[in-house]
């Protein structure tokens, strides 16, 4: 027993252009996508000699420490390629793998932090969503060694988008940085065998491959939490185990249900052997801040062994929602004030204006500036005087930050001509109206239930979340937790 607990099974990432006779490869393609994936989990495949890729082996010494409940890195890999004649040793970093406990908890705003961190202290660094869901076009290259200037439309996930525009990665090609989108009806292509389990793996390994070539460091950003994309195969705990990477776990702050909830995360890091580098606390109340930090730090120090790499404070202002958050909300455009489309408004601030013109006046000039109003398309009188308030305070040089939402229902109710050749007129063309086709209810209901993403145009917030999280991050003890690793290469 003791020499069959030394003989860890060798795991080697596939390759993504050969044809190796590896099991999964072998797979007849007619069977049912969940053989495939209990076949690739199961079998770990291997190559000949001949085609030998890089290898991935577990460290039994480290496993040792695992059991021993020290809570030291359980699933270090050593990467092996050529004889050792051939090989020269250097260094490289283990790629960072972040995932959350579940959506809305600031996970893409925690990778834009540590993309900003590491690079002030790296000179490349790479970043790669392997498993995306929300895509945007994007125009590349059609050939990538730059002899032919056509272009060609794809599609990545947003938060790629973001980061690379953000951060100027241009070592990073948009194909490699998002290989694999799970859209409209990709999950039941897959359960139907349409696509097949080992070429989206393949796709995942080839594309970090390019960017890990060309960066000091990687940052990978998952899809919500460590589960998500299990149904076809990919979920974030397996996609980081495959491409050796450290897990940094985000949740939002708490005590009781914030732990459960990384817990959950936690079992089935370790069930895919990957290691948790450590946890990042997002949106703590700023009077729970101190105990926050306190009672966390022990609990996952005692209990996992791993420690808090931040706990970063709420800012209520990155989740006020643009006009143009609304735009997309009410699959809407302003029908005037355009320029203001990156005006933030708290939800605390919204009024929904059911009182005389003369109260809702008399509530323009009282409330904070930057207020949301919403009234129903019937009121022509609120209309106008939003209008007529905007045009007597550009007399008088006084400021005006409002806006108005008019609301109601599709093909029932409409702004009559008049009331909008007086909205479109050029002289109020800065004044922000949007039109929603919905009843005010609703309207108000997808209002308060949103949750603002943070998007490539909004450059304002996204600077914002950025500054406001980086400092709390601690990346020295990140740089520690994922540390350098000799590697061998060929010559």
């Amino acid at each position: 027993m003791k020499a069959l607990s030394q003989c860890r099974a060798v795991r080697r990432i596939p390759s993504p252009t050969a044809a190796p006779s590896c099991s999964y490869m072998t797979t007849p393609s007619c069977m049912s996508p969940w053989r495939q994936t209990a076949a690739w989990l199961s079998s770990r495949p291997t190559y000949p000699d001949s085609l030998a890729e890089p290898e991935y082996r577990d460290d039994v010494a480290d496993a040792s420490r695992r059991r021993s409940g020290t809570g030291v890195y359980h699933g270090e890999r050593i990467r092996m390629q050529q004889p050792p004649s051939q090989r020269v040793r250097h260094y490289k970093r283990r790629p960072i793998y972040v995932a959350a406990t579940k959506q809305h908890v600031g996970k893409t705003t925690t990778s834009l932090a540590l993309m900003s961190g590491l690079s002030k202290r790296f000179e490349k660094v790479g970043f790669i969503k392997p498993v995306g869901q929300q895509h945007v076009p994007v125009e590349v290259p059609v050939d990538p060694t730059g002899e032919n200037d056509a272009m060609r439309t794809i599609r990545v996930d947003k938060d790629v988008c973001l980061v690379r525009e953000h951060f100027q990665l241009t070592h990073c090609p948009y194909p490699s940085m998002s290989p694999c989108l799970i859209g409209s009806g990709y999950t039941k292509q897959f359960i139907d065998g349409d696509i097949q389990l080992h070429t989206q793996l393949d796709d995942i390994v080839k594309a970090f491959r390019e960017i890990d070539d060309a960066s000091d460091v990687v940052l990978c950003e998952g899809t919500g939490h460590a589960g998500v994309g299990s149904v076809v195969g990919a979920s974030n705990a397996k996609v980081a185990s495959m491409l050796g990477a450290d897990m940094i776990l985000v949740a939002n702050g708490g005590l009781g249900s914030t732990f459960d909830e990384l817990e959950l995360n936690r079992v089935l890091c370790e069930h895919h052997g990957v290691n948790i580098g450590g946890v990042i606390i997002n949106k703590v109340k700023l009077d729970k801040y101190e105990q926050t930090q306190e009672y966390m730090s022990k609990a996952f120090q005692n209990m996992w062994g791993v420690p808090l790499l931040g706990c970063i404070p709420d800012r209520p202002y990155l989740g006020c929602p643009a006009l143009a958050d609304l735009e997309r909300l009410f699959n809407t455009t302003m029908v005037s004030g355009r320029c203001h489309r990156f005006r933030h408004y708290k939800i605390a601030d919204l009024n929904l204006v059911t009182t005389s013109l003369g109260r809702f006046l008399e509530n323009l000039r009282e409330k904070p500036s930057r207020t949301l109003y919403i009234c129903h398309v019937s009121r022509d009188d609120i209309i106008l005087g939003f209008l007529g308030e905007y045009a007597r305070r550009r007399r008088h040089g006084q400021p005006f930050e409002a806006a108005l939402l008019v609301s109601g229902r599709k093909d029932k109710y409409d702004v009559s001509p008049e009331v909008m050749d007086m909205i479109t007129d050029p002289a109020l063309s800065d004044v922000p109206i949007l039109i929603a086709r919905h009843t005010t209810h609703h309207a108000l209901e997808l209002i308060n239930n949103m949750t603002p993403k943070l998007n490539i145009h909004d450059t304002g917030r996204v600077e914002t979340a950025v500054k406001h999280y980086e400092p709390y991050i601690n990346f020295d003890l990140i740089l520690d937790r994922t540390s350098v690793r000799q590697t061998e290469d060929e010559q």
